[in-house]
């Protein structure tokens, strides 16, 4: 059984998706090269240096370009693996990292902005490390896919824009690609500053600040924390079962299919201990079925591993209440449902089913976005079965709804 797992291991890492983000790893020094050494040289070519920054901008630019061509093959082949969420965003930052020390090299870019991004990376690494060491994933937000871009934008700019070591002051303002270059700079160094605020302000709470909570007692899904739990008295939770609770489940799903048919998103449900009750939500308001693609009511392990393609081994030896087949379930149900945004919920919901470690109340979801690592959350949510089931689905629905915000 030992050899079969390693096999099983070896053949999951060894995927198209991490090929590529590796591939991309090993061909930055190729970058590098072709920035800072005297390559056509090498070859006897006489070229000027104006061809030679534009090859290495088109290199940049290739590299870059690729870091949509693994993700796109991770999702659409359901092999999203932890080694390449770890793999992906370090390739895009040794790249980076990798085109700033060389701009400063050749005198063209000063070390401040360069140290503004390397500050903020530094200090968002740190952050992601505290909340992976308390099982909590912080949701990225456009800040940070904005300055992304923004940033490449602005290095390729610095890259063709002049080789000259020292510009003249008066010279450099009549030149309009030195002007554009430094605009869009400054777009990136603001937007590298906000993302990192905002990381900041998510992760308030493993700061020594208390999470953040809706009127209702839920953990916003902004930050996942595996160990939130709702810490609600007998009269909240009579409340979660009531008409009130009802009313805010519908007002949370009329302001999700409002917001999904404007922006053109489309949704996608894997259920487990909810039986359908988060599509259900979804589909009482009119309209719904321009926005919500189907869901799916894996409510045994047959159907999770065969309709969603959750791992046998994973729903073996981990169970279907835990972190990995929470986040299977939502990346197989945007593959079989075609959609952006799916989220899927497994959990005890009571009253039996209790194992150790998994209290009654123990559900784990998934939330699927298309373009970003699936994240995960476990909440505990104390009461009977029906104050269970609907917290489960009131998470859900707040999830979705702050996906669609986020996305475009």
């Amino acid at each position: 059984m030992g050899v079969d797992d390693d096999q099983r291991n070896n053949e999951r890492l060894w995927t198209p998706a991490n090929i590529v983000t590796l591939v991309r790893i090993c061909l930055v020094p190729v970058f590098v090269v072709a920035m800072l050494t005297p390559w056509p040289a090498y070859f006897g070519f006489e070229v000027s240096a104006a061809f030679k920054s534009w090859v290495a901008a088109f290199i940049f630019i290739l590299l870059a370009a690729t870091d949509g061509i693994d993700g796109y093959l991770a999702r659409s082949r359901g092999e999203v693996t932890d080694f390449g969420k770890f793999m992906d965003p370090l390739a895009d930052k040794i790249l980076v990292v990798a085109a700033l020390l060389s701009l400063i090299e050749l005198h063209i870019l000063p070390s401040w902005p360069a140290l503004i991004i390397l500050i903020r990376e530094f200090i968002v690494s740190g952050i992601r490390m505290i909340a992976a060491s308390k099982g909590t994933v912080i949701a990225a937000s456009w800040y940070g896919k904005a300055k992304t871009v923004f940033q490449i934008i602005a290095i390729v700019l610095f890259i063709v824009k002049d080789t000259v070591v020292e510009i003249d002051p008066l010279s450099a303002f009549q030149n309009p690609l030195y002007l554009l270059s430094w605009a869009v700079m400054v777009v990136a160094l603001a937007l590298t500053v906000i993302s990192m605020l905002d990381y900041l302000v998510k992760a308030r709470h493993l700061l020594g600040f208390a999470p953040k909570r809706d009127k209702a007692g839920a953990v916003s899904p902004d930050v996942m924390d595996e160990n939130s739990s709702a810490s609600q008295n007998d009269a909240e939770l009579t409340a979660a079962t009531s008409i009130a609770a009802q009313n805010e489940l519908r007002r949370l799903a009329s302001e999700l299919v409002a917001l999904a048919k404007e922006k053109g998103v489309t949704i996608g449900c894997a259920e487990s201990l909810t039986g359908g009750c988060v599509a259900a939500q979804i589909t009482s308001i009119p309209g719904s079925s321009e926005v919500l693609k189907g869901g799916v009511v894996s409510y045994v392990n047959d159907v999770k591993h065969d309709l969603l393609g959750v791992s046998a081994a994973d729903l073996e030896s981990v169970g279907a209440v835990s972190e990995q087949v929470a986040r299977q379930m939502a990346d197989g149900a945007a593959v079989a449902l075609e959609c952006e945004v799916a989220v899927s919920v497994t959990g005890i919901a009571g009253p039996g089913g209790a194992e150790p470690g998994k209290p009654v109340g123990t559900v784990w979801m998934g939330l699927h976005v298309s373009g970003s690592s699936t994240e995960t959350v476990r909440f505990l949510f104390p009461g009977d079965r029906d104050a269970v089931r609907t917290r489960t689905v009131q998470a859900a629905l707040q999830a979705l709804l702050r996906a669609v915000k986020e996305l475009h």
